[in-house]
């Protein structure tokens, strides 16, 4: 593939829409600056058009020509087209996102002069972000959780199927796990954790009165998700902690292992998102299991966030050197016609 530089003065802008508010980031385009970033509290709607195309786009405007001005760019109604390249990651994307697809490119063209968006899936831009643009494996986990990985050709996706179907080992699954045994312990069930069921009434009152507060909420995996740390804080002391950490080590292995680039003979698998802030409880376990699945990978930790994965999409974009596999709903990038999806290989498991 053959680069180009990049325009001078263009800048591009990287997008990370999830659960609790979205983050909006401008940078130069040849990297030679540290970017500026701006919040939006406010989540993005679904309804049952997916994700709300119109909501995001006037939720990323406001915040990207406010950046503009603090970098001193001309607005695109001043002369701009400043914004060579711009790229999207938003939960729910790979399954929400057609009208993010379909209307969102044209939308930003008109509004900031942006001829090279791209739309991609949460995890993708995780990926980029921890990864990078070459082969390996990351693990994304907060509340939810999901593995993704690539080989440059494809995309191989494990779990991220929400806290009803699976996203098994993350926070909502490890805090339903740690109430279930509180609750265990509430009754006199054998499988109990009265250290558990301790935490559950500091946390959240009486034990009984715990369903009439979680089910009426939408917000259930947040809340659920909200408890997993103290199901690490009573690790090392209580056993049933432990067993609820070590399974959900596993259940990460496990997903990790399946998305592992199969002809890489030491792959990197990057571990990033907010759960494996709980340390050693968890990642002690979880590279014991790592280890035991994917005796040769380099497990590695922290590096760039999503919104630093965004931001580099953005700037292969625009200068041609974009080398993670598109994909019509995981990384979308138009081709031709505005709105027109290509074909591109199939991401497996999902």
């Amino acid at each position: 593939m053959t680069t180009r530089p990049a325009a001078p003065g263009a800048y591009v802008l990287g997008v990370d829409s999830g659960g609790s508010g979205l983050r909006v980031a401008l940078g130069r385009a040849d990297a030679s600056a540290e970017p500026l970033t701006a919040v939006c509290a406010e989540p993005v709607r679904t309804g049952p058009g997916g994700i709300d195309a119109a909501h995001l786009l006037a939720q990323i405007l406001p915040a990207a020509r406010e950046l503009l001005v603090r970098a001193g760019a001309s607005a695109p109604e001043e002369g701009g087209g400043k914004v060579a390249a711009l790229a999207v990651g938003a939960a729910g994307m790979a399954t929400l996102g057609g009208r993010l697809r379909a209307e969102l490119p044209d939308a930003l063209e008109r509004a900031l002069g942006v001829r090279r968006p791209a739309l991609a899936a949460d995890a993708v831009t995780a990926f980029a972000g921890a990864v990078g643009q070459g082969p390996g494996a990351v693990v994304a986990a907060g509340t939810g959780m999901i593995a993704l990985g690539t080989d440059l050709t494809v995309w191989r996706r494990a779990d991220g199927w929400g806290h009803l179907l699976g996203d098994n080992g993350g926070g909502a699954w490890i805090g339903r796990a740690g109430l279930e045994a509180a609750m265990r312990a509430h009754d006199g069930r054998h499988g109990g954790s009265p250290a558990l069921l301790e935490r559950l009434h500091a946390v959240f009152g009486p034990a009984e009165e715990l369903p009439g507060l979680l089910y009426p909420r939408a917000d259930r995996p947040a809340v659920l998700a909200s408890f997993a740390p103290e199901v690490a804080a009573c690790a090392g002391a209580d056993a049933v902690a432990d067993t609820i950490l070590r399974t959900a080590a596993a259940h990460i292995a496990d997903a990790a292992a399946a998305v592992c680039p199969a002809d890489d003979p030491n792959p990197e698998v990057a571990l990033t998102g907010g759960l494996f802030r709980m340390g050693d409880p968890l990642l002690v376990p979880l590279r014991e299991e790592l280890a035991r699945r994917v005796p040769a990978a380099r497990v590695t930790t922290g590096g760039g966030d999503p919104l630093t994965g965004a931001l580099r999409i953005a700037r292969a974009l625009a200068v041609d050197d974009l080398r993670l596999p598109r994909h019509p709903t995981m990384l979308f990038v138009p081709e031709g016609p505005r709105g027109a999806e290509p074909a591109a290989n199939p991401a497996r498991n999902g």
